[in-house]
């Protein structure tokens, strides 16, 4: 459904099902800050604050208030929102008028053993925070055993210490104050009619998949990248002999899966692509425009693998490109530049100090989009050059180094030929 762009005026009321404890605010803080960023928190904790006078649905307020009140602009609010959507927090209902009316549904964090157990909030924290973070936040959310196998059990039981009474029981109309968690939505990855249509009847139970295992099964196939057929095989090994779904066992086979694939390492965001709300606006069919709606599309694996007769990259080069997108914070179509750009000024090789170099450079200029990061390089480019020219000027004349396609083409808007349309089309399906 398309909603009209959000605007201050339009008024949003807040229905809590959080009701939060002092240990909830950890689990949001260190658990789903690192995932969806401090904005995004903020945004919930301000949410979160407009109950506190009315506690179960606030009164009305304008997004204005929330504007003045978190000190960020209406676009980075509804980015955040957007965030915390994804992750589960918060679910948004709108009503459409000449002032839009939004009903935020608040939900608290998932408790540390439901998230340290989801197949895709744990990977992204994981990749997020680093090896050394995770296992220390493992650690302090794990809480010790103890062994009662010497002991006795000698509790009570409620009828042994009550007695039940004549009393008529009295009807409970309204509900109860009940903290409510949810868990991050995905669309449909897999087809569950061919999935299950190629499972002998007799091998499961009438009750195998139910929502719950649908949705694990769903989620396991996002994190892993699984297609149905893949899946099919891992399920059947996953069936126990009940005829149902060993859930922990179907998690341990695709991430084996996975892993065995992929020379043991975990998912990342390498096969991610550039986020909506930072592409260009289509309906620009220049010669620059096409590049940018390449870059902004393609993951940068996708665009990597391209560059490869075999259509698989090096583990090597796959390993510089996660690290630019998990350690320096890179949007994929930023990192899809810096690819084009370094292979071609380093005779098709990506150099990891030279790219590590200027994704420093990007990262602290805050380079977020496709055209930011094309105008740079270009731009840094140019002084490189001047400064080769400065110092050579007592040589002889030196060979060009190749210059990535889009160099010196945004101003030409209208003036592509059909021949370099259809070499760009041609590019374009290659790399799709």
């Amino acid at each position: 459904m398309k909603i009209k762009n959000l605007l201050p005026a339009d008024t949003y009321v807040i229905y809590n099902k959080a009701f939060l404890h002092t240990e909830d605010r950890k689990l949001l803080t260190l658990l789903y800050q690192p995932i969806i960023g401090s904005s995004a928190t903020s945004l919930y904790l301000t949410l979160l604050d407009d109950l506190m006078k009315e506690e179960v649905i606030s009164e009305p307020y304008t997004h204005h208030h929330l504007m003045t009140t978190t000190q960020l602009a209406l676009d980075t609010l509804k980015i955040a929102r957007e965030k915390l959507e994804a992750v589960g927090l918060l679910k948004t209902y709108v009503k459409e008028e000449s002032i839009n009316h939004y009903v935020y549904l608040l939900y608290a964090p998932l408790d540390a053993a439901s998230f340290f157990n989801h197949p895709v909030l744990n990977i992204v924290l994981y990749n997020n925070i680093g090896k050394k973070e995770y296992d220390q936040l493992v650690s302090y959310f794990k809480v010790p055993k103890i062994n009662l196998k010497d002991y006795q059990d000698i509790t009570m039981k409620f009828d042994a210490v009550f007695r039940s009474t004549s009393l008529k029981p009295f009807e409970v109309l309204d509900t109860f104050k009940q903290q409510e968690a949810s868990y991050p939505l995905f669309d449909e990855q897999i087809d569950f009619d061919l999935l299950i249509a190629s499972i002998p009847k007799d091998m499961i139970h009438v009750k195998c998949f139910n929502q719950e295992v649908k949705d694990l099964i769903n989620a396991l196939a996002f994190t892993y990248h699984l297609d149905t057929s893949i899946m099919q095989n891992l399920v059947r090994d996953a069936l126990n002999e009940k005829g149902l779904i060993d859930k922990v066992l179907l998690r341990k086979l695709c991430r084996n899966f996975y892993q065995f694939e992929e020379g043991g390492r975990l998912p990342t965001l390498v096969y991610q692509s550039q986020p909506d709300f930072l592409k260009k606006p289509e309906g620009d069919s220049s010669k620059w425009a096409k590049t940018v709606y390449t870059f902004e599309n393609l993951t940068p694996y996708a665009y990597l693998a391209s560059k490869y007769k075999t259509g698989k990259p090096t583990k090597r080069d796959l390993q510089i490109i996660e690290d630019l997108m998990v350690d320096q914070k890179l949007k994929p179509g930023v990192v899809n530049v810096l690819i084009s750009y370094c292979l071609s000024i380093n005779n098709e090789k990506l150099s990891k100090n030279y790219i590590e170099t200027i994704a420093g450079q990007f990262q602290r200029l805050h380079i977020e989009t496709v055209e930011d990061a094309m105008r740079l390089t270009e731009k840094e480019y140019k002084k490189m050059k001047k400064a080769k020219q400065t110092g050579s000027k007592t040589k002889t004349s030196k060979k060009e180094e190749p210059l990535p396609e889009w160099f010196g083409k945004e101003q030409e808007l209208d003036k592509t030929t059909i021949e370099e349309e259809q070499e760009m089309d041609s590019i374009l399906e290659k790399l799709a």
